[in-house]
């Protein structure tokens, strides 16, 4: 990220001036195993990017909020008594989300100018969503003096993209980028918000991020879908057991009552879900004893029930995955994020890993016809104030 280009575009948008913006960051975040769990109340297990969203703002006296994007270009003037009015998709709802969520907790919107820049591919399932809300959160909390904590910036951040975008989506991501911590990933029970960073002990192996370049859009997807299967065969079960959510059974409990979900789909569903909530458990014990090749096994058993099960992979996934699963030097692959297009996340030797991406990037193109871009994070990336 070039800073000073950074300040430059702002002051070619909006002016010169006394006062100088103040800079905020957000990460994004990759999920390395606990897929659709978020939203029925399971364990999940990411860790933040070292790459994200930046956002320069300024406070003005005018009426109203001013959004530009160095990456989009969509702009906009909003009125700060037409913030509760949403865009017809474009990407400023997510900040107006956030600011309609800062607005409920009582306090008081002010005039601004603000610029964002990212370097999260949109799209990707890297939570480039997730990362725009957080940082709006952090930047607008600090000048409106909101005294909020992390915690209640992922939660509030998880409210605007459910109620003002329309996206149901679970905590995860919102928590993940949130709370990210360096060099560790983040342990999450999505039903009580208990968490834990447990440090990443990868030896002499690297994280490697595939992009299909397949490019989704959740809200236009089957996520929705997905989420109301989940609570159909919760529903189900329900009539016979007091569950707040899926992810309260084990695998042996889910085994002697699943018959009780009418619906085939809906019992695919549960079944991925809960032995996907086991899988963690196990991956989280992995990596912290140094198991990786364990802990890969597990990635890949994830991806399968993702494909067979919860049937969210498609065949740009499903190709990156099977090609990276031939290579030398590979311990596990797995889609990450919601699917229907997005990333794969990897764990590779680390003296393999350039001969991993340039074999997977040939083999992706020729049965694909797509060309697959690829990234090695550093890992545990903190949202902060940049001065």
């Amino acid at each position: 990220m070039d800073i000073n280009f950074f300040y430059e575009k702002f002051a070619e948008i909006y002016g010169d001036a006394d006062k100088r913006p103040r800079l905020f960051f957000a990460p994004g975040r990759v999920n390395l195993i606990g897929e659709h769990t978020d939203y029925n109340g399971g364990y999940v297990f990411p860790a933040s990017l070292n790459f994200g969203t930046y956002m320069l703002i300024r406070e003005t006296d005018k009426t109203l909020i001013s959004f530009n994007s160095v990456n989009m270009k969509f702009s906009a003037d909003v009125g700060l008594d037409k913030l509760k009015e949403t865009h017809d998709g474009e990407w400023i709802d997510y900040p107006l989300g956030v600011i309609d969520q800062l607005i409920q907790k009582g306090l008081v919107a002010r005039g601004a100018e603000i610029l964002f820049s990212g370097n999260i591919p949109n799209g990707a399932g890297l939570s480039s969503s997730a990362s725009i809300e957080v940082v709006t959160a952090l930047a607008l909390n600090s000048l409106w003096k909101g005294n909020i904590s992390l915690v209640e910036i992922a939660k509030l951040s998880q409210k605007a993209e459910n109620e003002f975008v329309g996206v149901n989506c679970g905590i995860m991501d919102q928590f993940a980028v949130a709370m990210g911590e360096k060099d560790s990933a983040t342990f999450l029970n999505c039903d009580t918000l208990e968490y834990k960073q447990v440090k990443l002990q990868l030896k002499d192996h690297k994280l490697v991020i595939s992009n299909t370049n397949k490019k989704r859009k959740l809200s236009d997807s089957k996520y929705n879908e997905r989420r109301s299967e989940c609570e159909t065969a919760l529903s189900d079960l329900q009539k016979v057991r007091k569950l707040p959510n899926l992810s309260a059974l084990t695998t042996d409990e889910f085994e002697e009552i699943k018959s009780l979900i009418s619906m085939p789909a809906a019992r695919k569903r549960a079944e991925h879900v809960i032995y996907e909530n086991s899988r963690v458990l196990k991956a989280v014990e992995a990596i912290q004893s140094g198991e990786i090749s364990k802990f890969g096994k597990l990635m890949n058993e994830s991806h399968d029930s993702l494909r067979d099960l919860y049937e969210v992979t498609g065949s740009e996934l499903d190709t990156l995955v099977e090609e990276a699963r031939k290579l030398e030097g590979l311990a596990g692959s797995r889609m990450t994020g919601a699917g229907f297009g997005g990333c794969t996340v990897s764990i590779v030797r680390e003296n393999m890993l350039d001969n991993f991406i340039e074999q997977l990037e040939k083999n992706y193109k020729a049965k694909t016809g797509l060309e697959a871009s690829f990234y090695v994070p550093e890992l545990g990336a903190v949202p902060s104030e940049i001065k």
